[in-house]
């Protein structure tokens, strides 16, 4: 079982933070897209945590059933309104199965990099797969490895930087590993939280989704479908199963 990096500490503040993914703004269209996407039917979100984008669907009328390592943060979603009626199963989203099929599945804001090999991420793929049905759809979003911005011989880049809270990302090029470090203000003192990730590809993610029997059915650089370019920094990515696969 991999390691849980969201613990007790991290749920019990989670849902306090003011970054944009929080916002209705940023909320909204993402809910959006994937409503359209299910079409009534249901859905499957990996990684659920608290419910950010699961419990909203589930108030458009799609049945939700969420995968997640987090019984802290899992807890937090059981709390809310609404939480008590979406099924959830605690374990790793690479290899965790549960009953039925579906018509979506869907890993958000970055998530596919908690799979810190590649042999995980293909998993994951493969597991994705298993679950829909025929012409179901996997929406993945996530960066764009941003290494234009790493000067050549450096390792680490600044991603926030306040009075409050300090966050740097630490590059492995060679592994395409990647630590990020949240330095966060409490008490007078700075407590440390390092989470491992992997960056991957678009082109390497569509090379997975082909050896699970899924094509490329879209790619955007955001939820209100801009068009994905050269500048892009992220991309919501579809993928459609294809009827003759098992």
């Amino acid at each position: 079982m991999p390691e849980d990096y969201f613990g007790e500490a991290v749920a019990a503040r989670y849902d306090d933070s003011e970054g944009e993914m929080f916002q209705p703004a940023a909320i909204e269209p993402v809910v959006d897209f994937l409503a359209e996407l299910a079409a009534g039917r249901p859905a499957l979100e990996l990684g659920i945590g608290t419910g950010r984008i699961a419990l909203p669907l589930a108030e458009r009328g799609i049945r939700v059933h969420g995968i997640d390592l987090s019984e802290a943060m899992v807890a937090r979603l059981r709390a809310k309104p609404g939480g008590e009626h979406l099924g959830v199963t605690i374990g790793d989203f690479a290899t965790t199965t549960v009953q039925g099929t579906f018509s979506l599945a869907y890993l958000v804001f970055n998530t596919i990099m908690n799979l810190t090999t590649q042999e995980e991420q293909v998993a994951c793929f493969q597991n994705v797969a298993s679950h829909l049905d025929p012409g179901g759809c996997f929406v993945i979003e996530v960066h764009v490895p941003d290494l234009q911005r790493l000067p050549f011989g450096e390792t680490i880049r600044p991603f926030h930087v306040s009075e409050t809270r300090l966050g740097f990302d630490e590059y492995d090029i060679v592994n395409q590993g990647l630590v990020s470090h949240h330095y966060r203000a409490v008490d007078g003192t700075f407590e440390k939280r390092s989470i491992p990730f992997r960056y991957v590809w678009p082109s390497e993610l569509d090379l997975m989704a082909r050896f699970a029997g899924m094509t490329l059915r879209e790619r955007w650089s955001g939820w209100k479908r801009e068009p994905f370019t050269a500048e892009s920094t992220k991309h919501v990515s579809v993928w459609e199963k294809t009827p003759t696969s098992s």
